[in-house]
């Protein structure tokens, strides 16, 4: 898991370097920074988007997901994470769900995660976590500098998602296509779509409660690989 570790160094690191940046910004640019940050995320999520090819399992995938998203109440939990660290931060106004959000499914939803992952365990090969790596951690910084701390909790959950897809690879070889990976993509994409939304304030939409769709999408397409629209 030594490339997933880095991964996460990078991811804070950059964030570290992101929030020394922000503090010393206007309150304009930081605006018009994140503005440029909710554009660019609605971009990527149509583009992860419309590489679905099973429309009928991603759109199951997500109801689902966020049924049982809203039974575990994952908002709430976060909720409580944000308060702890814009306490531990001093900070009141700290967009802590859309910088951890957007960060973690810009990192974690991308083809290099899911290759790179399986690449190191099963190979023992880390080189493409490591070009990821200094990609995250230079967009990292940019993040930061917009969205606040949240980017850099990102780093925990990176690491649990893409370390935990090393192992999976480790113990059981081969165990994903490359049409599971376009469709988890496609999934992350969505979620995009709503984090975009979210950030520009168009609208405000539970993200967080559809999360469960990341792995729903998984087990819809072992179970049914065949069926596509």
């Amino acid at each position: 898991m030594l490339g997933t570790i880095v991964n996460a160094g990078t991811v804070i690191v950059g964030s570290l370097i992101g929030l020394a940046l922000k503090s010393r910004l206007p309150e304009r640019y930081i605006n018009i920074f994140f503005q440029v940050i909710g554009l660019f995320t609605l971009y990527l999520g149509i583009s992860m988007a419309m590489k679905s090819t099973h429309v009928l399992q991603l759109v199951i995938s997500l109801i689902s997901g966020a049924f049982i998203g809203e039974a575990l109440h994952l908002n709430r939990g976060l909720d409580r994470i944000a308060e702890w660290a814009k306490k531990k931060f001093k900070s009141s106004h700290e967009r802590f769900t859309e910088g951890l959000l957007t960060a973690f499914l810009l990192y974690c939803m991308g083809s290099l995660t899911i290759l790179g992952a399986i690449q190191e365990g099963m190979t023992g090969d880390a080189h493409l976590l490591y070009v990821k790596s200094l990609m995250d951690g230079i967009s990292s910084i940019a993040l930061a500098s917009g969205l606040g701390v949240g980017v850099l909790f990102s780093a925990v959950p990176l690491l649990i998602f893409q370390g935990g897809i090393t192992l999976l690879a480790m113990w059981m070889g081969d165990f994903i296509s490359s049409v599971i990976i376009t469709e988890l993509t496609a999934t992350g994409g969505v979620l995009l779509l709503g984090l975009g939304i979210n950030i520009l304030g168009i609208k405000k939409i539970n993200v967080i409660n559809m999360l469960p769709a990341l792995v729903m999408i998984i087990l819809f397409m072992w179970w049914f690989p065949n069926i596509g629209i």
